[in-house]
């Protein structure tokens, strides 16, 4: 198996921060909103270098994504940032209506997202957004896996035409893809090619895939690890070339069962290539107050849970 490593780890909502700061620098038309939420969104870099192309909305997220659709009709280009609650399951009717129905160029950023917001809790650990915000028309949905990724996805989004979701979070994590990587929207990445089970991970799963993938490897099963940083529009091509050479999958996401990622590759495979897969996901059931590495332990989201996926799917296959 490929190996990976790391010498730093560093949060993801970072990462925007880096990227929004190089926008800042190369993009005249990148605009920020806030919902009072500038330090947590780590947009304190743009803010400094662009007084004037931030808007701090206070906590009135409704509004905060009307004054972005509107933005939008003046040809400015506005990253619309709160906490991943807040920008889905708070304004579910302004983003439908005001940004995805008319196709608006807005980018929403949302931090905070998953159970590893950790002791927060329950009310502010959203898991349902990625199935909320894939469901709309025309919306984009991005969930890097780590620092880098999420700073070239920021600097990706903003060249491209339409509305989008980018999910990231708050904890530490290690730091292992390419600092210079160039971001493919809809591009699956090839963590690790193998042979008897395709493990599709999303946002901070990746790093557990990878580690799940070198326990399998210590009992003699080839894991293909592939990286879904783009949930919508899915790379269906990748989906189906992995599983046609293993016979069966795993997905891995820090989300609800239902209507993630996985429903999406199960979508996939019903229609064009029957194969077992087994679901790592949270299920239907709401979080609670906890240290990260607590909550992935127990809600069945750790590399130890990826394996013990991988051998169900492998003892499926015909």
């Amino acid at each position: 198996m490929k190996k990976y490593t790391f010498t730093e780890k560093k949060d993801t909502r970072s990462g925007f921060g880096a990227g929004m700061q190089v926008l800042g620098q190369t993009n005249p038309n990148v605009v920020a909103l806030c919902a009072d939420l500038v330090g947590s969104l780590k947009l304190d870099a743009f803010i400094k270098e662009n007084p004037e192309r931030f808007i701090q909305c206070g906590i009135s997220e409704a509004n905060m994504i009307g004054m972005a659709a509107g933005l939008t009709i003046g040809g400015k280009i506005p990253f619309a940032t709160t906490f991943a609650n807040f920008a889905t399951s708070r304004v579910y009717d302004q983003v439908r209506q005001s940004v995805a129905y008319s196709h608006k160029n807005v980018k929403i950023c949302a931090s905070h997202a998953g159970l590893t917001l950790g002791e927060d809790g329950a009310t502010h650990q959203v898991l349902e957004d990625l199935g909320m915000m894939k469901m709309l028309p025309g919306m984009t949905v991005i969930n890097p896996c780590d620092y880098n990724q999420t700073k070239a996805a920021t600097i990706a989004i903003a060249e491209y035409d339409g509305p989008v979701y980018l999910r990231f979070g708050r904890p530490v994590i290690p730091v292992f893809t390419d600092p210079d990587q160039k971001f493919e929207i809809g591009k699956a990445w090839m963590v690790n090619e193998g042979t008897d089970v395709s493990i599709f991970a999303t946002g901070h799963l990746v790093w557990e895939a990878i580690q799940a993938g070198e326990m399998l490897e210590a009992e003699g099963i080839s894991a293909e690890i592939i990286n879904i940083h783009t949930i919508k529009p899915l790379d269906e091509k990748a989906i189906l070339a992995s599983v046609k050479k293993t016979g069966c999958a795993v997905s891995a996401e820090e989300h609800q069962v239902a209507g993630g990622l996985g429903d999406s590759i199960a979508q996939v495979l019903i229609q064009k290539h029957l194969a077992p897969l087994e679901y790592v996901g949270v299920k239907d059931t709401f979080g609670e107050s906890g240290t990260p590495a607590q909550l992935m332990e127990k809600y069945g989201l750790s590399a130890k849970a990826i394996v013990e996926a991988a051998k169900r799917a492998i003892s499926r296959k015909k």
